[in-house]
């Protein structure tokens, strides 16, 4: 890679998760040290005024930057040794800043959950990547790190202690405390209304290995109705996020070789408790799911934001709800053999905002100053696949989140 002004620019420094991710990056890096970084948008003025606001440094440099201008993405993106950017949803905003990276071989990092997106953006930039040397690397925020990594991080235990990995891999939210993001609402609702236009969408949504061109892997677990599983010891209901964390999942051990094996099963549900109670909760939020997935089908702009008020992108909780958020995550393994593995992965901080912020960061951080190209080439990666064990420690470090083997 040639000479770059700058380690890192946040694009779309001035939206909610913008700030907070600047916020982060000077907090734990400072200013035009060891990584140097800079703040993006479109506007000069604004960037400069939430700079001040957040009492950045004037050593932090702002870029202008414009979705609808392509020269000032393709400048940006030179400049760069990595992009994070905010700006979504993804399937409106995003190729044109993808491709520009792709060209330049810059790496770039994002918060998209919008599968059918990304499993076209693959197809589209993949070889333009690997022979650039960009490494694009979607969905580093709460979809999907803790649930990518967490599978990551029993698999590497698995083979430690048995010698191979483990061929069935749960997912179980045990606990969260959180806000829906503005950001993720208006990706949510961006799908649904291009899979109600273009029907051919509704495959790589439902397809558990539509990031994976090519694969055709086993029938995977699935449920929509309350369930008791018996090595949760809880009730279990679905999980709004498992659609977009699943596939990450499926990609990452692809491109991994394979690594969890090509017969992998792996789903992920959130935990209701046990008992009576257990089983009432799970069975209302299984309720809740079908009258949603129905009424979605139906009219889903106007019934999403009807229904919830959704935030704006933009838009998110007060610094107090922020850090009183936090999740908790199980993952339980299991072989034909009997042998069985349980881990975890918690995080700190409300899981859309103040968690995602970090990890975000983070994984942009790793990409400078952790992992080479050898070990890491250009093409369209996960952040299991990209950064692993790099990306484990560094938010063990210093983004608030902890990964536990619980025997």
């Amino acid at each position: 890679m040639p000479t770059r002004t700058h380690d890192i620019v946040v694009y779309g420094a001035t939206g909610f998760t913008g700030r907070l991710v600047a916020e982060y990056l000077y907090a734990t890096y400072g200013a035009g040290n060891d990584l140097k970084w800079a703040m993006a948008g479109r506007s000069a003025s604004k960037l400069a005024a939430v700079r001040e606001e957040m009492g950045i440094s004037t050593d932090v440099p702002l870029v202008i930057a414009d979705a609808g201008q392509p020269d000032t993405l393709k400048a940006m993106a030179e400049s760069a040794k990595v992009v994070i950017t905010t700006v979504g949803p993804y399937q409106l905003y995003g190729e044109p800043l993808l491709a520009a990276c792709a060209e330049a071989g810059t790496d770039y990092v994002d918060l998209c959950g919008e599968p059918a997106w990304m499993a076209q953006m693959i197809v589209k930039h993949q070889e333009k990547a690997e022979a650039s040397g960009a490494r694009l690397v979607f969905s580093c925020g709460f979809d999907s790190v803790p649930f990518d990594l967490g599978v990551w991080f029993l698999q590497r235990e698995a083979k430690e202690r048995f010698g191979h990995t483990l061929p069935r891999v749960k997912g179980r939210v045990r606990k969260m405390k959180g806000t829906f993001s503005g950001g993720t609402a208006a990706s949510l609702t961006a799908t649904l209304e291009a899979a109600s236009k273009d029907k051919s969408l509704i495959k790589l949504l439902t397809n558990p290995f539509s990031l994976v061109p090519g694969f055709k892997g086993p029938k995977q677990p699935h449920s929509d109705a309350a369930e008791y599983d018996e090595s949760a010891k809880s009730w279990t209901a679905p999980f709004i996020m498992a659609p977009i964390n699943t596939k990450n999942v499926h990609r990452t051990n692809a491109l991994s070789g394979h690594a969890y094996g090509e017969d992998f099963l792996y789903d992920e549900r959130m935990m209701t408790g046990d008992g009576p109670k257990g089983e009432k909760r799970a069975k209302a939020a299984a309720r809740q799911d079908k009258i949603q997935n129905i009424l979605l089908a139906i009219a889903p702009t106007r019934w999403l934001i009807k229904t919830f008020a959704l935030p704006k992108p933009g838009q998110g909780p007060d610094k107090e709800a922020r850090e009183t958020g936090f999740y908790d995550v199980l993952f339980l393994g299991e072989d034909a053999e009997g042998h069985t593995l349980r881990a975890s992965a918690k995080g700190d901080k409300d899981p859309g905002y103040g968690s995602t912020s970090k990890m975000i960061s983070e994984c942009a951080a790793a990409l400078v100053m952790n992992v080479d190209r050898q070990t890491t080439g250009g093409g369209v990666w996960t952040p299991g696949a990209a950064l692993g064990d790099v990306l484990i420690d560094r938010l063990q470090d210093r983004a608030g989140l902890t990964f536990t083997i619980e025997d």
